[in-house]
Parts: structure tokens; sequence; C-alpha cells
């Protein structure tokens, strides 16, 4: 098979993102001003209530209450990140940073991830001691600032629900916020029932186990999705095989070489192949055409494509 190319633009990325003004585009419209004074509300409210809520937990030598108060901390520091991330995101590609600082927002979400895990160990290592040598817990302390706690993190929830959740980096960020409110409707469910029963003060520290289980959940879920983005697999949902053969099914294809299908940040899939078509044609227009079905029928704004003439010897 020998190959002519097609100069003068066989290269090509069928979209930019990123204006010049550093705006970050590639979340479909996505207001990101709206996601830092959404992520800003929960930081308040969440900083509030923590330093409350350990002081009450010591007090009222409760575990769950101190557990929350410890994941209330690793909230706070996760909405402080998502708020500098968004920022860096936000810049405009320069110099070494070709596509800008938008994989910023794929490390917060693996180190919020990451302090997720390691709360649950500590909290189920802690768990287990209590269980076998319980200390009396003041129920009703506890569930008074249970109720407070779901409160403040039906409040927190709701802001963050109304900001981008196709970003790895809010999703994080949300995902610490709802762990929280499930916790604490665990631990006034548990400060109550001590409360009323007098003495079962196991239930604390089991009102702790699945507070940590939560916090496995999502930790998880995030260290598993970033890991992949920073693997540069194919996004999830997408089938490369789908993509080429859908390609190479195009009138005039002949192959692809050089296929590669990766993500660069959430919601920001490239693709970039060599293919090859049969000689005679347009092999601009060939290359707007695929790049055109890319972005309708899967959503890949960013491509990059090398088309070339190949003629049988």
């Amino acid at each position: 098979m020998t190959e002519h190319t097609c100069m003068e633009g066989s290269m090509s990325q069928s979209n930019e993102h990123g204006d010049p003004n550093g705006r970050d585009t590639h979340t479909h419209g996505v207001d990101a001003d709206s996601d830092q004074r959404y992520v800003a509300i929960a930081l308040a409210l969440i900083v509030t209530f923590m330093a409350g809520e350990f002081v009450v937990g010591l007090i009222a030598s409760s575990l769950a209450l101190i557990s929350d108060a410890g994941h209330m901390l690793t909230d706070a520091g996760a909405l402080a990140l998502a708020l500098i991330t968004i920022r860096l995101s936000r810049q405009p590609p320069k110099g070494i940073m070709t596509y800008g600082l938008k994989r910023a927002e794929i490390l917060s979400a693996q180190i919020n991830g990451t302090t997720l895990l390691v709360l649950a160990a500590v909290f189920c290592y802690e768990g287990v001691r209590r269980l076998i040598e319980p200390p009396a817990v003041r129920g009703g302390l506890v569930f008074v600032v249970g109720l407070a706690g779901i409160a403040v993190n039906l409040l927190a929830t709701f802001a963050l629900a109304r900001a981008n959740r196709e970003s790895l980096n809010m999703r994080g960020s949300f995902q610490h916020i709802l762990t929280d409110l499930f916790a604490f409707i665990a631990t006034s469910a548990a400060g109550g029932i001590i409360y009323l029963a007098h003495g079962l003060y196991r239930l604390d520290a089991v009102a702790a186990f699945l507070v940590a289980f939560l916090m496995l959940r999502a930790g998880y879920g995030l260290v598993r999705d970033t890991t992949r983005v920073l693997l540069e697999a194919a996004p999830r949902g997408m089938d490369p095989d789908e993509i080429q053969q859908t390609l190479i099914g195009q009138p005039e294809v002949l192959g692809l070489e050089d296929f590669q299908l990766w993500e660069i940040t959430s919601g920001f899939p490239a693709l970039s192949a060599h293919v090859n078509v049969v000689g005679g044609i347009d092999c601009h227009a060939k290359r707007r055409e695929l790049s055109k079905i890319l972005s309708q029928r899967f959503r890949i704004e960013h491509s990059t494509l090398q088309v070339d003439h190949a003629e049988s010897r």
C-alpha cells in the first residue's frame, strides 16, 4: 500500500476547547462562576457546623459525632480544593501546558476519593475498639446534634446539587456532602435509641461503621473513575470498537491506523487517528465529514484526524 499524503490541513482538531478569556467551555455550557458560588455556600455551612460538632462529640464521648466531624473536615478540604480547581481549570492553554490545567480537577477528585478511603479505615478500626469496650455516650446530645447536622447538610447538598456534576471534581465534593447527610441520619437515629434505651452504647460504633461503609463506597467510585482518566483509558460509556467500525464503514474510507481515544478531563473526550482513503477524493472534505460524525453521534468535539490517500501498488 502506497500512501499519498493530503497536504495543508490533513491534521486538524474539530473544535478548540477554551476561549481566549480562559472560560472553560468543555462542560457543555456550564457556568463555572455559578459552580464557585454554590461551592462557597456549601463550604461556609460545613466549616461553621464542623467546629461545633467536634466540641460536642468530645463532650458526649460519641465516636459517631467525632467521625462525622472528621468527615466534615475532609468535606471542607474537598470543597476548598474544588474552589481552587475550578479557577485553575479555567486557565487557557499556554507554554508547556498545552491543555491548560483542565486535568487539575481529576487530581482534586482523586484526592477526595483517597481521603474518604483513609478515613473509612480509621473509623472502622476505632469502631471495632469501641464495640469491645463501649464508652458511655450521651444519647440525647448526639440526637440533637445529628438533627442539626441533617439540616446543615441538606442545605449544602441542595447548593451542590445545582452545580455541574458531570465534573468529577464537583462529583467528588457532592459525594462528600451526601455521605455526611446519610451519616447524620444514622448518627441521629443511634443517639435517639441510646437515649431511650439507656445503655445501648454500642449503637454509636454501629453508626460509625455505617458512615465508614458510605465513605468506602463513595471513595472507591471516585478513585476508580479518576484512575481511568489518568491512565488515559477510553471514556466510560464509549466503545472504541464501535467508533472505529463507524469510521471505517464510511464511504471511501479504507482503514484506520494509530487510533486513540481518551479523556482529557471529565466531559472532555479526545480522539486521534490516521485515516486512509481512496485516491482522488477531497481528503479535506472527508476529514470534515468524519469529524462531524464524531461530534454528532459520539459527542467527541476534540478530534485530530490525519487523512491520507492510499492506492494499491
